[in-house]
C-alpha cells in the first residue's frame, strides 16, 4: 500500500471519464462542482437524505411523545438507538467503503432506510406502533446510517478533482445545512394535516428518491481500491494504524474528536437554555435554530467560494478557538438581541470547521484507506448526543448557561492545547 504525500497529491486527480469532463458552460465560483454530472446526482441524493432524516427526527420525537405521556428519558432513549451505531459501526462501514463499490453502499442503505420508514409509517397507520419498536428501527436507521455516511462523504473525492474538493465537500455541507432549516418546520406542518403515519410515508418516498438519484450516479461502480486478502477486522485495525503513522491525520481525527465533545453539547441543551433564560415556547425554539442553520449555511458557501485557502492547518484551529470564545459569549446572553447573532456565529463557525476538516481528511489520506479515514469523522456524530449527558448532569448542579460556559472554554483550552502539542499541523496546506 502506498502513502506517501506524492500518492497523496495525486489521489484526486480526474481520471478522463466523461462523467467528471468539464462541460463548456461556465459557473460561479462557488458552485463549480456542479458541473460534474455524477455530483449533481450525488448532491440531490445527499439533500434527500438529510431532508427525510431532519423531518423523520420530529415526527418520530412527536411519536415518542404520543407513546409515551411526554417522557423526555424515553426521548433520549430514542436518540441514543440512533446514535450508538453512529459510534461503534462506523468503522466497519469505512472498512466496507475501501472493498466494495461505494455507490452501491450507498444505493443499498439508502433503499434499507425507504423500507425501515414504510414499515414505521403502517405500524402507526394501523395503530401496532409500540415504543420498543421505535428503539428497534432507531436502532437499525443509526447502523444503515454508519455504513452510508462513510461511502456518501469518501465518494464525492471520487467523482470530482482535488482541486475541487473543498467545494464539492463545502456545498454538499450547505445542502445539508438548508435541510435542518427546511425539514423539522415542514415535518411540523406536514404533521397537522398528514398526522405521523402520513408524514412517514411521506419521509419514506424522500428516502426513495434519494436512493434513485445514488442509482444514476456513474462513478463509484468499480471496487473502491482496497484489494488485500485481509479480513474486515484486519482492515479496521489497519486503518486505525494508517491515521496513527500520519501525524497530519491523526491531529485531523483529534480535531474531528473534540469539538464533538465540547463543542456541540449546546444543541442538545439549547432547549433548556432558551426555557431558562429567554422563557421561550415552541416557535421560539425553531427561531434559535434556524439561526444556527442559517449561519451554517452562510458559512459553508463562504467556504465554496474561496478558490484556495492556504495554511489550512492553522486556520482550522484558530476556527475551533473562536468557536469557544463564541459559545462562551452566548452562555453570557440574556436576550434575542444578543442569543440570535451568536448562535449565527457558532453555527458558521461549527460548520465551517465540519466542512475544512471532511475535506483535509481525504486530501491527505490514499484512496483505498478513504473510507476508513472518513468513518473515524462520522463516529463523532454518534458521540455528540452522547457528550451532551455531562454537561446537561452539570446544568443541573449549576444552570444551564454556566454549563455551557464551561463547554466553550473547555473547547477554547484544548485548541490552544492542540496548536503547541501539534506543531506539525500548523503548517498543512
Amino acid at each position: 500500500m502506498t502513502d506517501s504525500r506524492t500518492d497523496q497529491q495525486k489521489q484526486c486527480q480526474p481520471e478522463g471519464d466523461t462523467s467528471r469532463s468539464v462541460p463548456r458552460r461556465r459557473l460561479p465560483s462557488a458552485f463549480q462542482s456542479f458541473r460534474y454530472r455524477d455530483y449533481r446526482w450525488l448532491w440531490l441524493g445527499t439533500f434527500f437524505s438529510f431532508m427525510a432524516v431532519g423531518m423523520q427526527q420530529v415526527t418520530r420525537g412527536w411519536l415518542v411523545l404520543r407513546l409515551t405521556d411526554d417522557s423526555p428519558f424515553a426521548l433520549a432513549l430514542v436518540m441514543m438507538s440512533f446514535a450508538l451505531p453512529l459510534t461503534f459501526v462506523s468503522m466497519l462501514g469505512g472498512a466496507l467503503a475501501d472493498r466494495i463499490p461505494r455507490r452501491k453502499i450507498i444505493l443499498v442503505s439508502q433503499s434499507g432506510n425507504a423500507i425501515l420508514t414504510l414499515l414505521l409509517a403502517i405500524l402507526d397507520m394501523t395503530d401496532l406502533i409500540r415504543f420498543w419498536q421505535l428503539l428497534v428501527i432507531g436502532l437499525g436507521n443509526g447502523t444503515l446510517a454508519a455504513f452510508n455516511m462513510p461511502s456518501r462523504q469518501s465518494i464525492i473525492s471520487d467523482i470530482v478533482p482535488g482541486k475541487t474538493l473543498m467545494n464539492a465537500i463545502s456545498l454538499s455541507s450547505a445542502g445539508m445545512n438548508m435541510t435542518r432549516v427546511v425539514g423539522p418546520a415542514l415535518a411540523g406542518v406536514l404533521i397537522i394535516c398528514l398526522e405521523t403515519a402520513g408524514t412517514f410515508y411521506l419521509i419514506a418516498l424522500i428516502h426513495a428518491l434519494s436512493a434513485l438519484s445514488t442509482a444514476l450516479i456513474k462513478q463509484g461502480r468499480t471496487q473502491s481500491g482496497n484489494r488485500s486478502g485481509a479480513g474486515i477486522t484486519a482492515d479496521i485495525r489497519e486503518g486505525f494504524r494508517y491515521a496513527a503513522r500520519d501525524p497530519i491525520l491523526l491531529g485531523l481525527v483529534v480535531m474531528s474528536l473534540v469539538p464533538a465533545l465540547f463543542g456541540f453539547p449546546y444543541l442538545a441543551l439549547l432547549p433548556a437554555w432558551g426555557r431558562e433564560v429567554l422563557n421561550i415556547q415552541a416557535d421560539g425554539l425553531g427561531l434559535l435554530m434556524a439561526c444556527i442553520g442559517i449561519g451554517s449555511l452562510i458559512g459553508v458557501m463562504g467556504l465554496a467560494s474561496l478558490d484556495h485557502m492556504k495554511r489550512r492547518g492553522a486556520f482550522l484551529v484558530a476556527n475551533a478557538f473562536i468557536w469557544g470564545v463564541v459559545l462562551i459569549l452566548f452562555s453570557r446572553c440574556t436576550s434575542y438581541t444578543t442569543a440570535l447573532p451568536a448562535l449565527l456565529f457558532v453555527g458558521l463557525l461549527s460548520a465551517v470547521f465540519m466542512s475544512l476538516n471532511m475535506t483535509l481528511m481525504q486530501s491527505y489520506s490514499s484512496r483505498e484507506m478513504r473510507g476508513r479515514v472518513v468513518s473515524m469523522a462520522m463516529m463523532t456524530f454518534g458521540i455528540m448526543p452522547l457528550s451532551a449527558v455531562p454537561f446537561g448532569a452539570l446544568a443541573e448542579k449549576i444552570g444551564t448557561a454556566d454549563s455551557l460556559g464551561i463547554a466553550g472554554v473547555l473547547l477554547c483550552l484544548f485548541a490552544a492545547g492542540f496548536f503547541f502539542v501539534f506543531p506539525a499541523f500548523r503548517k498543512v496546506a
